[in-house]
């Protein structure tokens, strides 16, 4: 019997969520929504209802389009005096970054509204059949893995910041210490508001009880967010950024969002290498993609006109006399000197979903009687390059989320899009070069070592051989080598139609990526 469609996500139990509902008949819609409902039990650091995110999707009349679900800056700020917000400290272990935490963090949630548009505008099957994975999950609770206790050992003083976040996120067996390996989450609260939200609606949670206790929370505990930001929030519909590289088309997530534009800017500095004179030398082809990503990093700057300037312009970043400026430092030379989630779905009928979400870290509180810790957007210093308090009125925030669909010249697509802050843009970049450049399967393509530039640093991820990582440590001088494979390099699952309609896919093993046949 024919594969009704496929899957790749960050957890089992996530995917196959996706896979029950593909079998019951849903098409890639239906089943990526089932799936995000599930990730906010499975993946709870990366995934929340109090987040946001963006879909890509594509019909099977070939209809393109981005719903854009993420986060807004609220209508009003309040005096840095008045709010409740400061700094944890997350420990990666290699290095420690820096994170903002508190009602005043708080961004106006986009996830639910988000996921109801989807249902609405591209599902077939009704809400309370897609909520049903989750709502099991939730009530009977979720061993966790490996991967999902170890991130919440990284971000643990959000976790444990207030009595009711430690009520769910406390390991039981160790006081002061967020969930360990083998221990079960389980959010009955969350169970019962899913129940409720398929019967009433979204409104629930934006016009209705919820939304007074998020705006009351807000108001006297030093926040930013009113009735007004949550009853006006709305998903907006987008074209995709669309544009060549070599004889492949890749539709990805346009402005405000900046990662997918970058994404595209690197592909055109490196298109200026000819197929032919691509590197074949491993040291050379990765010398040239650190040289790539640090004019791509210059770009970007130089592209902000001013301080104020709130995204990034596609028209003028991919324009030929600003790209020719940075191919000609790029050509012939080399130089020398968080939490987000995603889900890829390809069904039988030729419909494709790909969404990438995020709740930041999440703001340290939960609102009660819901199970859900809000996200903390405006604590995100990669999203507020800035500064803290400067962000603008009533504006959808920027992100490097990138969902994206390459459209392969030999007929194949593919659906992919990572997790990782900053390196969401890197880790797709590589994937791409892999299949067109490197003629890699898609697993191939996932599973390949990754490097990732971020100012001066260098951070490259094991598996390159030793001369390159010699050649590497060489040309920069702030670097860091990893000894393996590493989430922090993203998390790209990917998915795969074959130009005579067969699926494969991949999850990236970086972050306990599945793929699924259903």
């Amino acid at each position: 019997m024919p594969a009704r469609g496929i899957v790749a996500a960050g957890h089992q139990q996530t995917a196959e969520a996706a896979v029950s509902i593909l079998k019951e008949g849903g098409n890639a819609f239906d089943a990526v929504v089932a799936a995000l409902f599930a990730a906010c039990v499975t993946e709870p650091v990366l995934c929340s209802l109090g987040g946001g995110g963006f879909l890509l999707g594509q019909t099977a009349k070939g209809r393109s389009g981005i719903l854009d679900f993420f986060v807004q800056t609220p209508r009003q700020n309040r005096p840095e005096s008045e709010l409740d917000f400061y700094p944890i400290i997350a420990d990666f272990g290699t290095s420690q970054q820096e994170f903002h935490i508190g009602q005043g963090s708080i961004a106006t949630p986009g996830m639910i509204r988000g996921l109801f548009a989807i249902q609405r505008e591209l599902g077939t099957m009704p809400m309370n059949e897609l909520v049903a994975p989750a709502i099991t999950l939730a009530r009977e609770g979720v061993a966790l893995n490996t991967l999902q206790s170890y991130i919440f050992s990284i971000v643990a003083p959000i976790y444990l910041a207030s009595p009711e976040a430690r009520s769910l996120f406390e390991s039981p067996t160790e006081k002061d210490a967020t969930l360990r390996e083998g221990e079960r989450y389980q959010n009955p609260e969350t169970a019962d508001l899913l129940d409720v939200l398929a019967r009433e609606g979204d409104d629930l949670f934006y016009r209705g009880e919820i939304a007074q206790r998020i705006a009351s929370d807000a108001a006297t505990r030093g926040g930013c967010l009113t009735r007004q930001d949550l009853e006006s929030y709305s998903v907006y519909e987008r074209q995709p950024l669309s544009f060549s590289y070599r004889d492949a088309r890749i539709l990805t997530n346009p402005a405000p969002s900046s990662g997918g534009l970058l994404i595209g800017l690197a592909l055109k500095l490196l298109e200026d290498v000819p197929a032919d004179d691509w590197p074949a030398n491993e040291s050379d082809r990765t010398r040239l993609l650190a040289e790539v990503m640090y004019r791509t990093t210059q770009a970007r700057l130089d592209a902000h006109l001013d301080d104020e300037a709130s995204h990034l312009d596609s028209a003028r970043m991919l324009d030929p006399g600003f790209l020719r400026q940075y191919q000609e430092a790029v050509r012939g030379r080399a130089r020398a000197l968080r939490g987000t989630t995603h889900i890829s779905v390809m069904d039988a009928e030729g419909n494709i979903a790909t969404a990438t979400v995020s709740n930041g870290e999440g703001c340290g509180s939960i609102v009660a009687d819901t199970g859900i810790m809000l996200n903390n957007m405006l604590g995100e210093e990669d999203l507020n390059p800035h500064g803290f308090h400067r962000w603008q009125p009533d504006q959808r925030m920027t992100s490097m989320m990138s969902p994206s669909i390459v459209q392969l010249g030999d007929g194949r697509s593919v659906a992919m899009g990572s997790g990782g802050s900053n390196r969401i843009r890197t880790a797709l970049l590589q994937v791409i070069l892999n299949l067109v450049d490197q003629g890699l399967d898609i697993e191939s393509a996932v599973h390949a070592s990754r490097i990732h530039l971020e100012g001066s640093k260098l951070s490259v991820e094991g598996g390159f051989s030793a001369s390159t990582i010699e050649q590497l440590q060489s040309d920069w001088s702030e670097h860091v080598i990893w000894d393996e494979l590493n989430l922090f390099f993203g998390g790209a699952h990917s998915v795969l139609r074959e130009a005579g309609g067969g699926l494969t896919g991949c999850g990236d093993p970086r972050r306990d990526g599945v793929s699924l046949l259903a």
